[in-house]
């Protein structure tokens, strides 16, 4: 049989390839991972820095249906695995029954009236300041360089428009529906330290599933911002969503379920 497979789905204004060591972790532990840019990303984190354009205006309708496509596309149902936009896809997912189980890390949305001076938009293009303000407060400024020179890419700016930013009415897809009680357990992740989506945040959309079923757990690393999924703390998050998934009866080899 083959090994179960798992997709990471990451967030705005990051690469796929800010899921390089999670990608070698799980694929330790015998899983077959899979982390696919959104729709249309570059290749490289240099080649989307020249081609902003390439990312600009898509949305969450294109973003969630790429990704079902992808995790319906396995004859093992996947683990899903998202940061940010990607653990709002990831809970989209598994409430539509597409995966076996789900890990939403610092899901959106993101909290505007936290991090944000009064009339300051949200930035489609990320600099290196706004990303140690707002992802990489909890490590140095020498990591914070480092990781956005390694990750960071242009954002979206339908997806900001679409999330209710600015005002916007927010697209139904910002939503996620928590009611279905037949799902596969769900796993959020918060970091204390996180700014963009704060702790408090992702204890809400916990509680939203509270009158469900459901296997539904929250896990609070203190001392952690944004970037805990690809700072220098990422195997203790990585670690802990392993031991999750083995406490699920989620294993590498679907036989053994």
């Amino acid at each position: 049989m083959n090994p179960t497979p798992v997709v990471f789905i990451h967030g705005a204004w990051l690469h796929a390839s800010s899921w390089e060591s999670w990608n070698e972790r799980f694929s330790s532990f015998g899983f077959a991972v899979c982390a696919p840019g959104w729709p249309g990303e570059p290749a490289t984190v240099g080649e989307a820095r020249r081609r902003p354009e390439t990312l600009h205006e898509l949305g969450l309708d294109a973003l969630t249906d790429h990704y079902a496509r992808i995790v319906r596309s396995f004859d093992t149902p996947p683990v899903i695995v998202g940061h940010s936009v990607g653990g709002l896809i990831a809970q989209h997912l598994l409430g539509a029954n597409a995966g076996c189980a789900a890990v939403a890390i610092a899901p959106a949305l993101l909290d505007h009236a936290s991090v944000l001076a009064p009339g300051e938009p949200w930035p489609v293009s990320m600099d290196a300041g706004r990303f140690r303000r707002l992802f990489a407060n909890a490590v140095t400024d020498q990591e914070s360089a480092e990781l956005f020179e390694r990750h960071v890419v242009p954002g979206s700016r339908r997806l900001l428009t679409e999330l209710g930013h600015g005002g916007a009415v927010r697209h139904p897809r910002a939503v996620v529906d928590h009611g279905n009680t037949g799902r596969g357990p769900l796993l959020l992740i918060s970091g204390q330290e996180d700014r963009l989506v704060p702790d408090h945040v992702t204890r809400a959309v916990y509680k939203l599933y509270g009158d469900s079923t459901a296997t539904s757990n929250l896990k609070q690393f203190p001392d952690r911002a944004h970037s805990l999924v690809l700072d220098s703390g990422w195997r203790a998050v990585a670690d802990y969503v392993l031991v999750w998934l083995a406490e699920q009866g989620v294993r590498a080899d679907p036989s053994k379920w």
